[in-house]
C-alpha cells in the first residue's frame, strides 16, 4: 500500500511540475507574441508614411481613437505634414516595451527639405476582439505637436553668387527693376485696361486675365503682370539721354496714368555688360517642372532660378547657395511652440574669372555688326581675357521675361544672335600659317631665307592633281618666309607642308592639342587636322599649311 501511495504521488508531483512548466511556456509565448505583433504593426505603420499610404494607417488604428477623427481628415492631416516637409527614409528602433508589448518607445529618424530629424516617442496600443490596435494621437508625428497645432515652414532664400571679372567688377549681380502690376479694386474699367496694358507691355490678354483670377488675388493685392528695366533718373538728367531711356520713361508714364497701374521696385539678376558678355556669361530663369524633376534633393523649389547657359550654367551648384528652412510647430493663437530643425542659410559663392570686362566691351564695340567669336588671351599665363561673340543677345530680356516679339526677333534673324560663335569649329585659314612655319623652324626642315619661287597667283605640284590648282592673292619675290607672311602667301605655305611631311605635321598638331579636349571650364569642340584617320592626299596636306583643308 505504502508503495502504490508513493508511486502516485510521485505521479502527481510530476504531473504538477509539468503543468507549469506548460503554463509558464504558454505565458512568455503569449507574451512575446504580443510583443512581436505590437511592434510589428508599430514597423508597418511607419512604412506605410514612406509610401504615403494614410489609408493603411487609418486603418491600424483603435475604433474609440479613429471616433475621434475621421479617415479624411486623418489622410489630410499626416499627407500635409509628411509630404509638405518632403519627408524621406523614415525608420525607427524600438527602445523598450511595457506591458506586456501594450506600450513601446522607440526612435524615429527621418530626412526632410531642412535635414535629419530625430526624436524619441511612444506609443500605446490596445486589443480590440482577437487583434491589437494602435492608440492614434497627434504626438505619433511629433511628440509636442497637439491637435489644434500646426506644422510650419519658413524658408529664407538664399542670396545668389555674383560673377566677376579679374578686377572685381560685377558680370553678373544684384540689380533693381520695375514690376508693373494691378490692384484689382482700384480699376476702374477692367476690358479697356487690359487692352491696354497688354498693348503697353506687349503681354497676352489671357496672360494678364489669368493672373488677376489667381485664387489669392484680393481687392487690395498688387498682381505683377510683367518686369521692365529701371528708369534712372541720373540717365535721364544726362546732356544726351540714351533714346531707349527717353522711350522706356515715357512708357511708363503712360502706364502709370491707367487707374489700378501700380509700378513697384525688385531686385533681380543683372548683367551691366548687356550684350557684351551675354554669350559668356549667360543668364538665369525660374525653374520649371522638368528642372524640379531633374534636381530633385538639391533644394529647389517652384520658387527657385536656375543658371540656363554661360557661366550662370556652368557654375550652378556654387552660385545658387542652399535655402535657410526651419519646421516649427504652432499653437493655436500662432505662436511658435517649438522648433523641430533649423538649417541655416548658406549664401552662394561668388565666381571670378580672369576675363577683363573693359576689354570684353572694347572686342565686342568692334565687331557687334559682323558674325564674328574674338579671343583675347596673355600669352605668357594663357588666360583667357575675352570672350565675345557677335551679333549677340541681352541677358536682362530673359531675366525680365522676354516678349514673344522679341524672342520671334531673335530666332528669326539670320544672323543668329542667339548662337554661341567661341564654341564652335572655324577653319582658321591664314591664322593658321604662324603655326606651319613654327613647325617647319622648330623641325629644322624650313630655312626662313629659301626662296620657294615666284609662282604668280595659282601653282599645283604637277599634273596628277588634275584641275586642282592653289591659289594666291598676291605675287611674293622672292618667296621667302618673310615675304609668305607678309602678302599671306598660300602657295608658300602650301610647298611647306607638302616639304614637311604628313608624320611631321600632324605629330606636332597632336603636341598642340589637336584631336584632344581642352581642359577648359566652358566646353569646346576638339580641333581636328583631318575628318578621317590621317590625311589622305597631297592636295589635303598641301591646303592644310595655309589653314584649310579639313583643318
Amino acid at each position: 500500500m505504502k508503495r502504490k501511495k508513493f508511486e502516485w504521488t510521485g505521479r502527481l508531483i510530476l504531473i504538477i511540475f509539468s503543468l507549469i512548466l506548460v503554463l509558464s511556456l504558454i505565458f512568455f509565448i503569449t507574451k512575446q507574441t504580443h510583443k512581436n505583433t505590437t511592434e510589428q504593426l508599430l514597423t508597418e505603420y511607419m512604412n506605410y508614411i514612406n509610401k504615403h499610404e494614410y489609408e493603411k494607417m487609418y486603418k491600424m488604428i483603435s475604433k474609440e481613437h479613429s471616433s475621434n477623427i475621421s479617415m479624411e481628415e486623418f489622410v489630410k492631416r499626416n499627407k500635409n505634414i509628411y509630404e509638405g516637409l518632403e519627408t524621406k527614409d523614415l525608420s525607427i528602433k524600438i527602445l523598450n516595451e511595457k506591458s506586456n508589448g501594450k506600450e513601446i518607445s522607440y526612435l524615429t529618424s527621418f530626412n526632410t527639405l531642412a535635414g535629419e530629424v530625430k526624436f524619441q516617442n511612444k506609443v500605446n496600443f490596445i486589443k480590440e476582439k482577437f487583434e491589437y490596435k494602435l492608440v492614434w494621437k497627434d504626438s505619433i508625428i511629433f511628440p509636442q505637436l497637439e491637435s489644434t497645432d500646426k506644422v510650419r515652414i519658413d524658408t529664407v532664400e538664399a542670396e545668389r553668387g555674383q560673377i566677376l571679372d579679374r578686377n572685381g567688377k560685377v558680370l553678373a549681380g544684384k540689380g533693381v527693376a520695375s514690376s508693373v502690376g494691378l490692384v484689382p479694386g482700384k480699376i476702374q474699367d477692367k476690358e479697356n485696361t487690359i487692352i491696354k496694358l497688354a498693348e503697353l507691355l506687349e503681354v497676352d490678354i489671357d496672360v494678364i486675365k489669368n493672373k488677376l483670377s489667381a485664387e489669392w488675388v484680393k481687392d487690395d493685392s498688387f498682381v505683377p503682370i510683367k518686369t521692365i528695366p529701371k528708369v534712372s533718373e541720373l540717365e535721364l538728367m544726362k546732356i544726351n539721354p540714351d533714346e531707349n531711356l527717353v522711350k522706356l520713361k515715357e512708357n511708363q508714364e503712360e502706364l502709370l496714368s491707367i487707374p489700378g497701374v501700380m509700378i513697384n521696385d525688385i531686385e533681380v539678376r543683372d548683367y551691366p555688360l548687356k550684350e557684351a558678355a551675354s554669350h559668356l556669361v549667360g543668364y538665369i530663369q525660374k525653374v520649371t517642372a522638368e528642372d524640379l524633376e531633374e534636381n530633385k534633393g538639391k533644394g529647389y523649389d517652384s520658387n527657385s532660378v536656375i543658371g540656363r547657359s554661360g557661366i550662370e550654367s556652368l557654375y550652378e551648384d556654387k552660385l545658387k547657395g542652399q535655402n535657410g528652412c526651419m519646421i516649427y510647430i504652432e499653437d493655436e493663437f500662432g505662436n511658435r511652440k517649438d522648433i523641430i530643425v533649423d538649417k541655416p542659410v548658406q549664401n552662394g559663392e561668388d565666381i571670378q574669372l580672369t576675363i577683363d570686362a573693359e576689354l570684353q566691351k572694347v572686342l565686342y564695340e568692334q565687331f557687334k555688326d559682323d558674325k564674328s567669336c574674338s579671343v583675347a588671351m596673355n600669352q605668357y599665363t594663357g588666360e583667357v581675357l575675352a570672350l565675345v561673340s557677335t551679333p549677340s543677345f541681352n541677358s536682362n530680356d530673359f531675366v525680365m521675361g522676354m516678349s514673344d516679339k522679341l524672342w520671334k526677333s531673335l530666332n528669326e534673324d539670320e544672323r543668329q544672335p542667339l548662337y554661341n560663335r567661341f564654341r564652335q569649329v572655324w577653319c582658321p585659314g591664314s591664322t593658321f600659317k604662324p603655326v606651319t612655319a613654327v613647325i617647319g623652324l622648330d623641325t629644322g626642315i624650313l630655312d626662313p631665307v629659301e626662296d620657294y619661287g615666284n609662282e604668280g597667283l595659282s601653282w599645283q605640284k604637277d599634273s596628277s592633281w588634275g584641275d586642282y590648282y592653289v591659289t594666291t592673292l598676291h605675287e611674293t619675290e622672292p618667296a621667302t618666309l618673310e615675304n609668305a607672311m607678309i602678302y599671306s602667301d598660300n602657295i608658300y605655305f602650301a610647298k611647306v607642308a607638302l616639304k614637311l611631311g604628313e608624320n611631321n605635321l600632324t605629330s606636332f598638331l597632336e603636341k598642340l592639342g589637336f584631336n584632344k579636349e581642352i581642359p577648359f571650364e566652358i566646353k569646346m569642340s576638339i580641333s581636328q587636322y583631318s575628318n578621317t584617320e590621317g590625311i589622305k592626299s597631297e592636295i589635303q596636306l598641301a591646303d592644310s599649311g595655309y589653314g584649310q583643308g579639313q583643318i
